[in-house]
């Protein structure tokens, strides 16, 4: 099947999003092609960025962000070539950030059973370096490729995961726990959405809205209006 355009939308997302360490001290041509793939300007960034990988092979930035911009181009066998040299390159610090970019490229074309075999590697890194926040959003984001692909089981299996695991996090203050209780009910409400089930989906909707009154939440208010149209769109 095709990608849905709303796992698109989310993978634009993560693709042009900049990762939390890659664009740290980034400059030079780099910092200029990842500049023209966040305008839109993705063929002249390839142009510069093959040249770039031309100059330094065993780039690990470079190799990535050419992954990247192959996938917003819808090459995406070409961009897994760059991204398994850019994991082969990868330190201790970025591989799970390679593991997951490599997961998105495959959600590109809805190969969800593949995005999940490096989700998984990227989820049990966090696990095992104790890093439960970070376990509980990668099983989230695997959860969301699931959904928007279409197989509901396996969605409603790491949405699960990822609340577990975001319950084993130490000392989580009241307003990230009903952040995460708040983020599982957002989610089982768009799987019921998509299973036909609208009572059920309105039913996390309403605990979604009641959790918005918590103390901290507030910025989160704008993904009620998003859960209720979701919800309306699929029930027609």
């Amino acid at each position: 099947m095709m990608i849905t355009k709303a796992v698109v939308l989310l993978i634009v997302g993560l693709l042009t999003a900049a990762p939390a360490g890659a664009r740290q001290g980034t400059a030079g041509p780099l910092a200029e092609a990842e500049k023209l793939l966040t305008s839109g300007d993705i063929k002249v960034a390839i142009s510069s960025l093959d040249r770039l990988v031309g100059a330094s092979p065993r780039s690990f930035e470079a190799r990535l962000a050419l992954g990247r911009a192959l996938d917003l181009d819808g090459r995406h066998a070409d961009a897994r070539r760059h991204l398994e040299e850019a994991l082969k390159l990868a330190s201790d610090d970025n591989r799970t950030e390679a593991l997951t970019t490599l997961g998105v490229s495959h959600a590109f074309e809805a190969r969800a059973d593949e995005a999940a075999r490096y989700y998984q590697r990227a989820f049990d890194a966090d696990v095992q370096r104790n890093d439960r926040a970070a376990a509980a959003s990668r099983a989230n984001a695997l959860g969301r490729i699931y959904l928007e692909s279409g197989n509901l089981q396996k969605a409603e299996q790491w949405y699960t995961t990822g609340f577990e695991t975001s319950r084993q996090i130490p000392e989580l203050p009241a307003s990230q726990a009903a952040l995460w209780e708040m983020r599982r009910h957002n989610a089982f409400g768009r799987i019921e959405a998509r299973r036909g089930n609208r009572a059920a989906a309105n039913e996390h909707a309403a605990a979604v809205k009641g959790l918005l009154d918590t103390p901290g939440l507030e910025n989160q208010r704008v993904f009620y209006p998003y859960l209720v149209g979701y919800i309306a769109f699929f029930a027609k």
